[in-house]
């Protein structure tokens, strides 16, 4: 049989590199997208050597330029592919009135319209395939209207409802989609937002590696949606939104 592969994408920092561990873990042969080939390959060497039989894909691409999200899906078809997750994602911080709208074009591009593009690529290809998962990387601000920061809820909204409604149509067949909606995460953007003045100090902060965690528990899980709510507990759940049939 075809060797089985799990792709994640951004996954040079933050909650794509500590997922790429947990699946190295559970011996999954990975694929690992992201811009900053350096650190792709940094990782790669650090899996290879704790789990040398296992096959590391890399691939360098940009997920804010739409011709390059098309090249990277179908320069994954020879690949069997277990597990999609669309971690990849940008941020912003502040009100929209005072917002830089080439930042925000671009979170469109990348947390909008890439995830949009990858999923459903994924979900032509394998919807009818036994064992296969999406997981899209959505955010609790994705649950919540979060002013002073209302395009990135915005677009994480979008992620949850995409996800869960995929989920909805798919409950015929054998592939899940499942969203994660972690709360604020020490990553590279937090850091960037406080460096702007996002104040963030009464906020607890989860860890990559627990995010990467809340994920696994959503992958080994039956449930479509894995959420941090506002008491700072991850809960694993059915689909939030309500939902009718057109």
């Amino acid at each position: 049989m075809k060797k089985k592969y799990t792709v994640i994408t951004g996954a040079s920092s933050g909650i794509g590199y500590e997922t790429a561990l947990a699946f190295a873990k559970k011996e999954k042969n990975l694929i690992l997208v992201a811009r900053r080939e350096d650190r792709l390959n940094s990782l790669k060497k650090r899996i290879q050597k704790e789990y040398p039989d296992l096959d590391i894909v890399l691939r360098k691409s940009d997920l804010s330029d739409r011709k390059a999200v098309y090249e990277l899906y179908h320069s994954l078809t020879n690949y069997n592919i277990e597990t999609w997750i669309n971690n990849a994602g940008l941020g912003t911080s502040g009100v929209l009135m005072n917002a830089d709208l080439e930042k925000i074009e671009q979170l469109i591009h990348v947390n909008v319209e890439a995830t949009t593009i990858l999923s459903t690529l994924y979900v032509k290809d394998y919807a009818n395939v036994k064992g296969t998962q999406l997981i899209n990387v959505s955010s609790a601000m994705g649950y919540v209207i979060a002013l002073g920061n209302v395009a990135y809820s915005a677009s994480k909204f979008f992620v949850s409802v995409l996800t869960e409604g995929l989920a909805g149509e798919l409950k015929d067949a054998e592939l899940n989609a499942k969203v994660l909606a972690p709360a604020l995460t020490a990553t590279d953007f937090i850091k960037q937002a406080s460096n702007a003045g996002m104040n963030n100090q009464k906020l607890q902060l989860r860890t990559p590696t627990e995010v990467a965690n809340f994920l696994i528990r959503l992958y080994e899980s039956e449930k479509t949606v894995g959420l941090v709510n506002e008491h700072n507990e991850f809960l694993l759940k059915d689909s939030i939104f309500p939902t009718f049939s057109l």
